[in-house]
């Protein structure tokens, strides 16, 4: 499959699938750090997602159009910060992804449009163990995936195992952001929740498009 219109909607529909198989680990791990609410937050938004996708009467017509109906609903449907946070990274990459298909360049600039999004509405910054820590790498693993002439497909893979190894580091850091950042050096040994599941939207990704 290449990365077009039909991709995305496929991609997001696999991510609403695995957040839906491993909510309870997600919010296992935001218990350890956080409200222990994330996995059952983000079930939520990525359901309606698809019920909206779903019951759109017209297909869409870029890549962008999905991400904004991905953006918009869990804005509204998401609480605590991974709604903003999410929301704010998939409106920032639809105007990036404004096209019916993306190259290996069109695929780094909405990872990192997304990495943007994220980073300014969470005022984060990479080894603050948030999901920054995965955006990060992510970003910069695949720009430098298009700058050596990739393709869409070799460039989420490569945002896909550096977002992986991000959220992996993040377990040694010790939280200076959000509310895991209040047990201090009690959050070192867990794994950041957001990082895990900013690495699972990225492999998502990287799956769906192969």
């Amino acid at each position: 499959m290449t990365a077009d219109v039909q991709w995305s909607l496929s991609w997001i529909r696999d991510v609403a699938a695995r957040v839906s198989e491993r909510k309870s680990e997600f919010t296992t791990l935001d218990r350890e750090i956080g409200d222990a609410d994330h996995g059952e937050n983000l079930n939520r938004g990525f359901t309606a997602v698809v019920e909206r996708i779903d019951g759109l009467e017209q297909p869409p017509g870029t890549i962008g159009d999905v991400l904004k109906l991905v953006a918009t609903t869990l804005m509204s449907t998401v609480g605590g910060a991974s709604g903003p946070l999410y929301g704010t990274a998939f409106l920032r990459a639809s105007k990036a992804a404004a096209v019916p298909e993306l190259d290996g360049q069109a695929a780094s600039a909405l990872i990192s449009a997304a990495l943007e999004g994220v980073s300014t509405r969470g005022k984060a910054v990479v080894g603050e163990k948030t999901m920054i820590d995965a955006w990060a790498p992510a970003a910069a693993a695949a720009a430098q995936s298009a700058e050596n002439g990739e393709d869409a497909a070799q460039v989420f893979a490569a945002a896909a195992q550096a977002a992986a190894q991000g959220a992996e580091e993040t377990i040694e850091l010790k939280a200076t952001k959000g509310r895991a950042s209040y047990l201090g050096e009690r959050s070192v040994g867990h794994k950041d929740p957001g990082a895990t599941t900013t690495a699972l939207i990225l492999e998502s990704a990287a799956r769906t498009v192969q």
